[in-house]
């Protein structure tokens, strides 16, 4: 989960990315191979003969291996340090893809999803800890901007190396396993010192729920919805008869879209009530994902355009929620907080692929766009709700907006970003 604030300059950018550009590159290499890896897996489960609710086991699987991850890596940082966590979740992560080349069968294949998903959030949250130890208060905004570019070029970018080789063949199995490994070597030759991570106490779930009901309520739908984008996207695409080049355009034009989307919806959310901003693209995005259920079956073009409209929309979603969040709590708050959310959001990312797995499989393929128009329009009703309960908060107590990108993680980020961005949070209203 990245976190930047809205308000950035094209010098600050500019200065950021040259200071931190190993780093940066790194992430970039990390991306790419993260970008392929669920796409590419997702496509040859479904090859080798796994059925549609296998595979999404298999897939969700990842998610609770970063669940574990994210609980699991700032302990582990403080017991042996940073430069071998890093070290050795690398090392391991690449690893186990080419182990899934060599076993492939679903028991395995589920064993080795949940190896990488926490050796991929232990290498998010110490990779985001060295990147915030290079940030002042004065540039942080902008180097988080530039890190939240490359981690959405990075993983759209990804599905279009499906077109690079056969994805039955072993040649792209390696390619991630190169990319993972390489990806060290910029960003370990770039860290002067192991910054320091504070391992945050997280708050309760129920209390979360209560500062801000709208809020966690969000976080956890986008947790199912981009779980389910990125996990039974490309089971979606195979479905309909997508070749391997459809299915990374696909892929790509739903990931990309929210490039171009982020910054726009987060200037609107810090001029009026963010609830409202919240409904407004649920119902775009649910409306979206209605049409390409009953129409994207016509053209290739007309399913590319819808699912890049759903994509642009519900990967917005989260900053949303965490934006709307930490409006609600004390700055002292914050870094309790940030911890719960990571992990609700990693719980629905993991029912996510589980629950779309069982709907394919008894409804087809249609079932894939209806059920997340069904999430997000669920949202938009909840969140009319929500405002007929509560007054908007003032527009003297927001914070800016904080664009976020799901399951790349690391709690306290959430907190420094927060905590550090102009303009500075004020005292809050009691929750």
């Amino acid at each position: 989960m990245t976190l930047v604030p809205a308000r950035i300059t094209h010098s600050q950018t500019l200065r950021a990315a040259i200071q931190t550009w190993p780093l940066l590159a790194g992430m970039l290499l990390l991306m790419l191979g993260a970008g392929l890896q669920g796409t590419l897996l997702s496509i040859r489960a479904i090859s080798e003969g796994f059925t549609t609710m296998i595979t999404g086991v298999v897939m969700s699987c990842y998610f609770l291996g970063y669940i574990g991850g994210s609980i699991a890596t700032p302990r582990l940082v403080h017991r042996v340090g940073h430069i071998r966590v890093f070290a050795a979740f690398t090392a391991v992560a690449s690893v186990t893809i080419l182990l899934q080349v060599m076993l492939i069968d679903p028991f395995s294949w589920a064993a080795l999803r949940l190896v990488s998903g926490f050796c991929f959030a232990g290498i998010y949250i110490v990779a985001e800890s060295w990147l915030n130890a290079h940030a002042t208060n004065e540039n942080r905004g902008s180097l988080l901007a530039v890190y939240m570019l490359v981690l959405y070029v990075g993983l759209g970018g990804g599905q279009f190396l499906l077109n690079a080789a056969d994805p039955l063949g072993p040649i792209l199995f390696i390619a991630i396993s190169v990319t993972i490994s390489l990806a060290v070597v910029p960003m370990t030759l770039s860290v002067q010192s192991a910054p320091q991570y504070d391992i945050p106490h997280a708050i309760h779930y129920r209390d979360l729920f209560r500062a801000s009901p709208l809020g966690a309520s969000g976080v956890m739908v986008s947790g199912v919805v981009t779980g389910t984008v990125f996990s039974m996207g490309p089971v979606y695409a195979q479905l309909v008869g997508l070749g391997i080049a459809d299915t990374a355009t696909f892929m790509g034009m739903s990931i990309l879209a929210a490039v171009i989307t982020q910054l726009p919806i987060g200037k609107w959310s810090d001029r009026i009530d963010r609830r409202t901003v919240l409904i407004v693209i649920c119902i775009v995005g649910g409306v979206a994902a209605l049409l390409a259920s009953l129409f994207g079956h016509l053209s290739k073009a007309l399913l590319f355009v819808l699912a890049a409209s759903f994509g642009g929309i519900a990967l917005t979603i989260y900053s949303l929620a965490v934006s709307h969040i930490n409006d609600h709590l004390q700055p002292s708050q914050m870094v309790d907080a940030s911890g719960t959310v990571v992990l609700l959001n990693g719980i629905g990312a993991a029912a996510g692929p589980l629950i779309c797995a069982v709907l394919l499989q008894f409804y087809g393929a249609p079932a894939y766009f209806a059920y997340l128009s069904i999430l997000v329009l669920g949202l938009a009703v909840y969140g009319l709700y929500r405002k007929s309960q509560r007054a908007p908060v003032p527009h003297d107590q927001k914070g800016p907006f904080v664009t976020v990108q799901p399951q790349t993680a690391s709690g306290q980020m959430i907190a420094e970003i927060a905590l550090h961005s102009p303009p500075a949070h004020k005292e809050k209203r009691p929750a």
